[in-house]
């Protein structure tokens, strides 16, 4: 698949989120409903979005025992979600049952470190001496070959690697994209656009510089611009 993008809708309201993707047009695709928008609309936003001929990228990170996961993930698919998020520390039954669960339309993604991790910080959540978030990574992606899962997320810097272990059939998801200049928040390991694609990125996910720009529509038109050079 040719790298597309997907913009964050870490949003407050469904008016400010459906604002947005409205003023963004087609120049907007893909969507991420992460935690924040979800709990605050349910269901609901993801049937506009849809409604609008989006994209869903449907971003709550399951983890819990296979039964609850699976459940959630056949929900999803009824939905009409397009990718969704699972945590590699789930562990294989918990992934394999999500992966039954899935049906024909809905891929999977393995989320392993959080890129607002750094070695030092995923060190501290395992209890051990991490040496690099990379080689974590590469072991964590094995989990997302077994399991079946349909991609796996990572930071642009690991995405070669990621990549070489998860096979070109599967995608791979970079999150944390920022421009020169632009403030990289609580992202540890962030990229540019340009940068992820080059690694080999199939979606970059984007919030911040384009939620909270003055123009929105704008700075989505010129990430996409980014995008393409």
């Amino acid at each position: 698949m040719r790298p597309d993008l997907a913009v964050a809708l870490d949003l407050p309201s469904a008016r400010e989120a459906l604002r947005l993707v409205d003023a963004g047009g087609p120049a907007g695709t893909w969507y991420k409903v992460g935690p924040v928008l979800y709990v605050r609309e349910g269901p609901a936003i993801v049937r506009e979005l849809l409604a609008r001929g989006k994209w869903v990228f449907l971003d709550l990170k399951w983890h819990d025992i296979p039964n609850t996961v699976a459940g959630a993930v056949a929900a999803a698919a009824d939905l009409g979600v397009h990718l969704a998020t699972v945590h590699l520390a789930g562990g294989p039954a918990m992934l394999e049952a999500a992966a039954r669960a899935r049906g024909t339309a809905l891929r999977l993604a393995g989320v392993g470190v959080l890129t607002s991790l750094d070695a030092a910080g995923y060190g501290a959540v395992v209890g051990r001496a991490v040496a690099t978030t990379l080689a974590e990574q590469q072991r964590l992606a094995a989990l997302v070959v077994e399991a079946g899962l349909d991609a796996m997320v990572c930071s642009a810097s690991e995405a070669p690697a990621i990549r070489a272990a998860i096979g070109a059939d599967r995608m791979v998801v970079v999150p944390g994209i920022r421009r020169s200049g632009e403030p990289v928040g609580d992202q540890a390991r962030a990229a540019a656009p340009g940068e992820a694609v080059r690694a080999g990125a199939d979606l970059l996910v984007v919030g911040r510089p384009i939620t909270a720009a003055a123009d929105p529509a704008a700075a989505l038109a010129e990430f996409r611009r980014d995008l393409a050079a």
